[in-house]
């Protein structure tokens, strides 16, 4: 295509796509040779930290680090509803080619011929390095290795050069399945520790800019906000050699360009468009579109517990019944979720989660409600969204303004970048807000120790604390841990039946992870991060 046909094409989409603004070439004549090994991936919004253990790293951050980094052991894949999908269940070595787990340690053997991406071999000192870096740092890293019980550097043990124990501190079915989870990435020990400083111990600053792993690609070009460059490490030995030995992953804000982009075909790959481009796309027919349920999560109305309004449950039971909800799954979503909300009279409580609320749109209600609470005449609010998923967030909020004004309720819509949604999240200050949460580990009490329980936990972003709810959690995995089935199902029901009641955060749907593709792409694999994984990819 030369300069003039491709001005004629770029105008021609964007005006047929409603932009106003043409979409941007992505690929010049000079990379077209190398277009069957290389991967275009457009986005609404980057990373912010190429490292997952880094202070705020948002989700586009997990991406990375789940293609550059390797971990003792991951999951083998199985196949549901036509998709490629992780299975919980089941789990195969990835740095570890041997895996022995005794009643109260675990023991891994490493691939004695794994190296980092600078040649350093990989050993039982980088891994135990790594892990200690997990439990130590704080935050968010720290608190999902204690998810899986895995809290102390000296459960961390070198065996010998290719051999590492980890002693567990207590019987619990998560901590296996933790080591599976993209934090417990092994990293070049040495290479960090030379970039290190006394203020920096763990050389977070180093491992923000630049990769240090052994996974099967590395960063080589990154500009925040607008491109990553990623090269294959060809003597990766985590798993087969991926086919795809480029990917760039630009970040393309308008919806209208990154749709464009994917018409025309400059694009390989878009995985957060608006629900109603996916629905078009799918009925055209022109690219294959997946559409899979978030495992273990949900969207949802968060609302901080510690202050007024929001300190009064009956303030926060009139925003549940203030929320257009069929409005949400109609004029956001255009089907493609699962609805959380309207479960019958009779519904039952299930040992699972996410199951339905018992809450619909009841105006009259909700008025009547806030009287009772002593605002018969409604407050002033803010409902805050990150606008690095804008797409879905900022209708939603809109929606939200429009219904709580007619029961008095005035709001501001505070738009927070992406590059700060986690860190300004995760100070619990936000007085009501809409953000998804998906637990990495599909099980009912990992959901609920991360989001409602009162151990501090880093995205009980609604700083609820109720002791009754702390222990029906604890009971949950205790009993998960010994195989008690009758404890264990009161645990779960008891913490969904108090977590509606008390409702500190109010569900609205199970999101659909939506993927793009160009139909000679295949490979694509669902995984509880909902990141792509490059690894699996090729171009026919």
């Amino acid at each position: 295509m030369n300069r003039r046909e491709f001005m004629k094409s770029a105008s021609a989409t964007a005006v047929a796509t409603g932009t106003g603004v043409a979409a941007p070439a992505v690929f010049s004549p000079a990379k077209a040779q190398a277009r069957n090994e290389t991967l275009l991936i457009v986005s609404e919004s980057g990373p912010n930290n190429l490292d997952i253990m880094g202070v705020g790293t948002n989700v586009p951050g997990y991406e990375v680090s789940w293609n550059c980094y390797d971990r003792l052991i991951t999951h083998e894949m199985t196949e549901k509803d036509g998709v490629r999908y992780y299975d919980r269940d089941k789990l195969k070595g990835e740095l570890a080619e041997d895996m022995s787990i005794g009643d109260m340690s675990a023991t891994f053997k490493l691939k004695k011929n794994a190296t980092f991406q600078d040649g350093t071999p990989v050993t039982a000192k980088d891994v135990k390095w790594s892990l200690d870096r997990a439990v130590s740092v704080g935050g968010f890293p720290t608190f999902q290795m204690k998810a899986g019980s895995l809290e102390k550097p000296e459960q961390f043990v070198v065996v010998d050069d290719h051999t590492v124990r980890i002693d567990f501190i207590r019987k619990d079915r998560l901590t296996i399945p933790d080591l599976a989870v993209i934090v417990p990435c092994v990293v070049n020990s040495e290479l960090v520790k030379k970039n290190a400083t006394e203020k920096d111990p763990w050389g977070l600053e180093y491992t923000k800019q630049n990769t240090a792993g052994s996974g099967a690609y590395k960063v080589t070009k990154w500009t925040s906000g607008t491109e990553v460059v990623y090269e294959r490490f060809d003597d990766w030995k985590g798993g087969p050699l991926p086919k795809i030995k480029r990917v760039i992953w630009r970040m393309v804000p308008s919806a209208g360009n990154r749709r464009a982009l994917l018409e025309r075909g400059d694009a390989d790959i878009s995985y957060d468009l608006p629900n109603k481009d996916f629905v078009e796309l799918k009925q055209a027919g022109k690219l294959n579109i997946t559409s899979v349920p978030y495992s273990n999560g949900l969207q949802y109305i968060g609302m901080n517990v510690t202050k007024p309004p929001f300190d009064n449950p009956k303030v926060r039971e009139a925003v549940a019944y203030a929320i257009p909800y069929q409005k949400i799954m109609d004029a956001v979503l255009f089907g493609l979720a699962k609805p959380m909300f309207g479960a019958p009279a009779d519904y039952q409580t299930k040992v699972a989660w996410p199951q339905p609320t018992k809450f619909n749109t009841d105006l009259a209600k909700a008025k009547a409600l806030l009287t009772e609470a002593g605002y018969p005449d409604g407050f002033e609010s803010t409902i805050s969204f990150d606008l690095g998923f804008a797409g879905v967030n900022e209708p939603i909020c809109v929606l939200l303004q429009e219904t709580l004004a007619q029961i008095g309720v005035k709001t501001t819509i505070n738009k927070i970048p992406g590059a700060n949604w986690r860190g300004e999240l995760t100070k619990k200050t936000l007085p009501l807000y809409t953000n998804v949460f998906s637990g990495w580990l599909d099980y009912p009490e990992y959901f609920f120790f991360w989001c409602y329980h009162g151990n501090n936990a880093i995205f009980n972003t609604m700083s609820y604390q109720s002791k009754a709810m702390d222990a029906f959690i604890d009971a949950a995995r205790q009993s998960a841990a010994v195989g008690d089935k009758g404890a264990y199902d009161a645990g779960v029901k008891g913490m969904v039946d108090l977590a509606f009641a008390d409702v500190p955060r109010v569900p609205l749907y199970q999101p659909y992870v939506n993927v793009a593709m160009q139909k000679n792409v295949t490979g694509y694999e669902y995984w509880f991060h909902r990141r792509l994984d490059y690894r699996a990819f090729a171009k026919s």
